[in-house]
């Protein structure tokens, strides 16, 4: 086992005597002890068996090498349970979360306190997506009046801002509107990067992070950044984030969802939009003299708009032309299906590879000081001409649609319309390029077992051998709160059920004053209880899609006894404590849509190798996402409140007590009098 240098004295003469080495696990448990560093440093801090317990298995495997899975219960203090081994081992640690939130915690919160309370000198930084940063390259490119309005409004406001923040984080612009598309035009995508040839490179926000990050002892990154780093090294493309060796994955039930995104194709009306706008923009600003070559690319994007245009129209009448798919959000697509938008399809590349060819010929020398303008204007071109060959060629791949290990499908949200194609299973994927690649490699999260086992986490992650650890919560969910089954209710697939979950809803809010999530699988059903409650009830109600989810949040938590309407986005992640968020209502079990093309997909794929897709994805999957919705109530000791599911289908059917055994042990109550009980 490594040994560690005798820690400072912030440790205590009784801990570690001075001029000795203590070994690393000691070390470790040192800190969580009763007049540890922790407890001298952190004013709210108490030792937690469960706590030690987890930190003492991270120990091990950073000592041992290997997979660990540690599922950690809500109060177990799971964070610092692997953040202080991580520090004591004294190697270089990536960590990656599910959340962006959870990623500025460890940063801005957790890490500052570890430092102060250690007394051990460590470096961290933490690395987003790259649309998280400003490109000052685009910024110089962008003129005053030139564009939509809303840049007069927001070009100044960036540009004050670009001369004095350190990072070019936007989340340091607190009052950006977190859906304003003019940050498109200004922020530093993969697809517009020049890479070293950019101008202003040295300058570049994202080098900086990288730079940053290379020197650092801890780097913390959120799981989307962490898949785009492996497709990156799986295409040979370089790396995103600096390699390591030891890497600890908070939130990981949330990886294969993640990895599922990343690691497929799409073509959309979006990413078209977007590359013929660049383009634009090179035409209005990136110093191209020859009038002919701004005719010819003018035209090229005139020609590819139209041809998007048409090829878009013709898929989605291919693929919503019958019967119920009309209303569906993603539509399965297949070699025949593709096939009756192909002739659009051969058009659509035409126009791709007219444009890749007319921005190829803008190429010029590598810059020199006396013509710098004109040669980043060819730098631009090159990039784009790249991104016009890769749509193309992911266009191509998609329209095959033969690919048996993906799964084919069109997607239709708000105005756009993608063609997609998926993994269907994405073990393999994650274990060559990401466990593989690590000497340790711990997975950790507060729902990651289903019946107590671990089994199902293994077979979606493609784990083999790897230690384990179950740690429950460290609340008394007995005396904290109470799960609330309704009596009599309809079977959630009935007409008449929403009516019932409205009356549900209504009377339990009345009894907790408000004060509540209501949890929806569902935008048409959250739609149809929120319309009742509205008309019945005289809370504030604040409902998902009418505000950006961090402005909905803080909403929420200043205004006294509101009650929010959300759903699958707000199922995780997200945290309220005290009074605020008294209650927490589920309408329906989530069961993914066996309709969806990814379920279907995998469904049928457990099914072709003889297994129960029903009892070993379905419930399973569903077990968990229960468990993170309803883990949104109860988040600190002195917290209380009402579980509350509607669905009846957890006391009817047989599987219903696999769902009621995952569930917290609070006391099961069916009479709405208990509720107020409860509170009086």
């Amino acid at each position: 086992m490594p040994e560690v240098p005798a820690l400072p004295g912030s440790l205590g003469p009784d801990i570690v005597r001075p001029g000795a080495a203590a070994s690393y696990a000691d070390g470790v448990a040192a800190v969580f002890a009763h007049g540890g560093p922790l407890d001298l440093a952190m004013p709210d801090f108490e030792p937690r068996s469960g706590q030690v317990d987890m930190a003492a298995a991270v120990a091990r495997v950073f000592a041992d090498g290997g997979v660990l899975l540690a599922e950690a219960g809500t109060g177990t203090g799971k964070t610092l349970a692997y953040l202080v081994p991580a520090i004591l081992s004294r190697e270089r640690v990536l960590i990656s979360t599910g959340t962006k939130n959870l990623q500025e915690q460890i940063y801005f919160k957790d890490i500052p306190a570890l430092r102060d309370a250690l007394g051990i000198p460590f470096t961290a930084t933490y690395m987003k997506g790259r649309a998280n940063y400003l490109c000052v390259h685009k910024l110089d490119q962008l003129a005053d009046g030139v564009g939509p309005a809303v840049h007069d409004v927001f070009l100044p406001i960036i540009r004050e801002w670009s001369t004095r923040t350190d990072t070019g984080d936007r989340a340091e612009l607190q009052d950006l509107p977190e859906d304003l598309a003019f940050w498109h035009d200004v922020s530093a995508t993969a697809d517009t990067c020049l890479g070293t040839e950019c101008p202003r490179f040295e300058d570049c926000f994202v080098t900086r992070m990288r730079q940053r990050a290379a020197a650092s002892d801890v780097v913390i990154v959120n799981h989307h950044l962490l898949c785009a780093d492996a497709a990156v090294r799986q295409n040979a493309y370089g790396e995103v984030i600096p390699a390591f060796s030891r890497a600890i994955l908070d939130e990981a039930h949330q990886l294969e969802d993640i990895a599922t995104q990343y690691f497929g194709f799409n073509v959309s009306t979006w990413r078209l939009e977007e590359l013929s706008r660049d383009v634009e923009r090179l035409v209005a600003t990136g110093g191209i003299e020859d009038r002919t070559a701004k005719d010819e690319l003018a035209k090229a994007v005139e020609r590819l708009r139209d041809q998007a245009q048409a090829f878009f129209t013709e898929l989605a009448f291919a693929h919503r032309s019958s019967g119920r798919a009309k209303n569906e959000e993603r539509i399965r697509a297949t070699a025949e299906s593709l096939a009756q938008a192909g002739a659009a399809a051969a058009t659509l590349n035409g126009a791709l590879d007219i444009l890749e060819s007319t921005l190829a010929l803008l190429r010029t020398p590598k810059r020199d000081d006396d013509d710098e303008d004109k040669a980043a204007s060819g730098e631009d071109a090159a990039t784009l001409a790249r991104r016009a060959g890769q749509v193309r060629d992911d266009l191509r791949f998609l329209l095959r649609g033969n690919d048996e290990a993906y799964v084919y499908f069109v997607e239709f949200r708000g105005r756009g319309t993608f063609l997609r194609a998926s993994p269907i299973d994405v073990s393999t994927i994650v274990r060559d390029l990401l466990l593989d690649r690590m000497q340790t490699t711990v997975l950790t999260s507060a729902t990651l077992t289903v019946d107590g086992r671990f089994d199902y986490i293994r077979e979606r992650l493609g784990i083999g051998d790897a230690d384990e650890i179950r740690l429950a919560s460290e609340f008394d969910f007995r005396e904290q709160a109470l799960l609330y089954l309704p009596p009599k209710m309809p079977d959630p697939r009935s007409d008449n059920f929403a009516v019932a979950a409205g009356r549900e809803v209504i009377e339990i809010l009345k009894r907790t004053h408000g004060r509540a999530f209501v949890l929806f699988t569902s935008y048409a059903m959250m739609r149809s209880v929120q319309a009742m409650a509205e008309m019945a009830l005289n809370y504030p109600i604040f409902a998902q899609g009418t505000a950006p989810r961090s402005q909905l949040l803080n909403q929420f938590r200043a205004t006294a006894n509101s009650v929010l309407f959300a759903t699958s986005s707000f199922w995780q992640g997200v945290d309220v404590v005290g009074e605020a968020l008294s209650c927490v209502i589920v309408d329906k079990i989530p069961f993914a849509s066996p309709g969806d093309p990814i379920t279907a997909a995998r469904i049928e794929q457990i099914r072709a190798r003889g297994g129960d897709p029903f009892a070993e994805y379905q419930v399973p999957l569903a077990i968990l996402a229960l468990q993170q919705g309803l883990g949104r109530l109860i988040r600190h000791r002195r917290d209380r409140g009402i579980l509350a599911v509607l669905d009846p289908r957890l006391r009817t059917m047989g599987y219903g007590r696999r769902f009621v055994a995952s569930l917290p042990p609070a006391p099961v109550v069916h009479n709405l009098d208990a509720i107020e009980a409860f509170f009086e």
